[in-house]
């Protein structure tokens, strides 16, 4: 367990990734809402105008996969590059190495968070009202910050060793953003190939929440049980790499 120094480093990490985010920016947290506000705003006009969704309330179904793609892709890449980042940290402070990922990921969740009450927002004026099954979303969240924190240590310490690791990442994830339901609903993809689609922890949590917020509708259990496994797992997988690669940091940074 890490004691009361760690977490007092932990918190700090959080809190300096957080303020170098919004440096000089005279509209501060703004620019995270902004961000999906004009995407979902692109999105609509292209979708429901030149290329007409099946999707209903396409404002509010663009806006659920986009905030849970930014959480995804600002982990995972900043995430990657976080122990070069942090590079003269890890040679002069004798810190787990575990968490200097760990708090990007959380402090991309925190910013994330601004993104999700502006989503609660939205939920409410497309008329739609709480409902039992939003107790899911915050595990929903967990699994999926599980995920991220798993693929977090996993290329990042890959990064240290491979410095192209951080572009592939980054390539990767423009491909993502077509292979997961952001702007098209899960029916057009063929049920043959759902339970493998749904895999994904990112589409898991994207077609689990659209059903809460907009349908009503709690997440099956197979799905629970897929995100737990894949989330967990590539946690776990992560963990094991990290640490396996970590004594070798030294001769990299």
């Amino acid at each position: 367990m890490w004691n009361g120094d760690y977490k007092f480093l932990l918190t700090n990490l959080i809190a300096k990734d957080f303020k170098i985010r919004y440096r000089n920016m005279s509209l501060g947290v703004f620019w995270s809402l902004l961000n999906p506000l004009v995407m979902m705003a692109v999105l609509t006009l292209v979708f429901t105008k030149f290329l007409p969704s099946p999707a209903p309330d396409f404002p509010l179904f663009v806006l659920i996969g986009i905030v849970t793609f930014n959480f995804f892709t600002m982990g995972w890449s900043m995430g990657t590059t976080s122990v070069t980042d942090n590079a003269g940290l890890i040679k002069r402070v004798p810190v787990p190495r575990e968490i200097i990922p760990f708090a990007t990921v959380i402090s991309v969740f925190i910013n994330v968070l601004f993104q999700i009450a502006l989503l609660i927002v939205f939920t409410f004026i497309f008329g739609k009202s709480v409902n039992a099954h939003w107790m899911w979303i915050p595990i929903l969240w967990a699994f999926l910050i599980a995920f991220v924190c798993g693929l977090a240590f996993l290329f990042s310490g890959l990064n240290v060793q491979i410095r192209d690791t951080r572009y592939v990442v980054e390539s990767a994830n423009t491909v993502l953003f077509w292979l997961v339901p952001i702007v098209y609903p899960l029916t057009l993809i063929p049920d043959r190939y759902r339970d493998i689609y749904l895999t994904n922890p990112v589409a898991a949590v994207i077609v689990a929440s659209r059903s809460i917020l907009i349908d009503g509708v709690g997440p099956s259990f197979s799905l629970l049980a897929r995100l737990s496994i894949v989330s967990l797992a590539t946690l776990g997988l992560g963990l094991v790499v990290f640490r396996a690669v970590k004594p070798r940091f030294y001769n990299y940074l």
